[in-house]
């Protein structure tokens, strides 16, 4: 959280503006100043007590750095050639990653850069680079917490190969956009089929049904991400750009699956190396319920990495659980029952729903989450 925002025990400094406040009363003791560029700032660091503060990543005047190291301050400096900032403060924007999509192609934006960073260093076993991850990664959760403090979060889980133009990649959407309408923040794992569908649908919240529509069908001439990531991106900036200023919501991606790439919708990416930390960490975030479409392995993975801290209630009360799709979720792939199975005389027995279409899902979220607030 900004330091502007007034939190009185916030000792975080992610921007010029943040720096200039505290400086402004003498000293930077305690604060860690996180990837902002101080090289305009020489003289003020110079004139500033810093014994105490902590600078992650931030460029600074080798005169400036040489003071405040004397001072006692920690100085983590930049690394450079790196295709991401390791210590970030702030989670990504599609346009962020997207960068250079319009001209080099796919292959040359941040996003395929950091994800063939993270294939060679990973098959190398560099140390450097597992720690550089790690810091990544945590600056990322900080950055995830910082934005979502507050909000009621719903997440909507389900398969990366509902494809666009299909009945299944609409439905997806309108609960996006019913769901954010109902003043929750859309959350998902920010790729593409189902996750894409329903961060459209929360962008979409701020317009009409029209609207809507016809992003659909815009969409649907491109279906996948595959064989062309370009040409998949492309066609959603195209949707944003021809209705700029939709609703937020909340990607959170990973390079694991690096070849699935992020979804232009979420007006907020946090994207992680670390696949373990991320579904965790995106589960956990999402204090109002999970929806979860059709899937396959991952999805059941999800339901049930959800359902453990909800049986053993470790994170307090259960949240909320919808499953959509009877006949997926009991026949193809049966959670459905061992899901109920496990609730069984525990209090989440009043936190999972199985629905027959999306339609219902987010009147069984409501119905659910007025159960976990009895």
């Amino acid at each position: 959280m900004p330091a502007a925002a007034g939190r009185a025990d916030d000792r975080e400094i992610e921007s010029l503006a943040e720096f200039d406040e505290v400086v402004a009363a003498g000293s930077l003791r305690g604060h860690r100043i996180q990837s902002v560029d101080l090289t305009g700032r020489t003289e003020r660091l110079l004139a500033t007590r810093s014994a105490g503060a902590v600078f992650l990543g931030c460029a600074m005047a080798e005169e400036a750095a040489a003071k405040v190291r004397a001072e006692g301050a920690m100085v983590f400096p930049p690394v450079p050639e790196l295709p991401f900032d390791p210590y970030r403060g702030t989670l990504y924007t599609p346009d962020e990653l997207f960068r250079g999509l319009d001209g080099a192609g796919y292959a040359a934006t941040p996003d395929a850069r950091a994800y063939a960073w993270f294939q060679q260093t990973r098959a190398d076993g560099d140390i450097m680079g597992s720690m550089l991850r790690a810091v990544h990664d945590d600056a990322v959760s900080d950055a995830l917490d910082e934005l979502l403090a507050g909000r009621r979060v719903v997440g909507v889980m389900g398969g990366h190969a509902m494809a666009r133009g299909t009945e299944a990649f609409a439905g997806a959407a309108r609960l996006g956009r019913a769901l954010a309408g109902a003043g929750f923040t859309v959350a998902t794992g920010g790729g593409p089929g189902a996750m894409e569908a329903a961060n459209l649908g929360a962008y979409a919240v701020r317009f009409t049904d029209a609207m809507l529509d016809e992003a659909l069908e815009l969409l649907g001439k491109t279906p996948s991400f595959t064989p062309s990531v370009g040409d998949w991106a492309q066609a959603a900036f195209e949707v944003r750009g021809r209705w700029p200023g939709g609703g937020p919501s909340v990607g959170v991606p990973t390079w694991f699956y690096g070849h699935e790439p992020p979804n232009a919708f979420a007006s907020d990416i946090a994207k992680y190396f670390s696949n373990a930390t991320r579904e965790d960490g995106l589960l956990a975030r999402c204090t109002a319920g999970v929806v979860f479409l059709p899937g396959a392995a991952g999805t059941v993975q999800e339901i049930f990495d959800n359902a453990t801290p909800n049986y053993y209630e470790s994170r307090g009360e259960p949240t909320p659980m919808v499953l959509v799709d009877r006949d997926h979720w009991t026949r193809r792939f049966p959670a459905w029952p061992l899901l109920r199975a496990l609730a069984e005389e525990r209090s989440m027995a009043s936190r999972i729903a199985l629905v027959d279409s999306v339609e219902e899902a987010p009147e069984a979220l409501r119905r659910l989450g007025a159960a976990t607030e009895g």
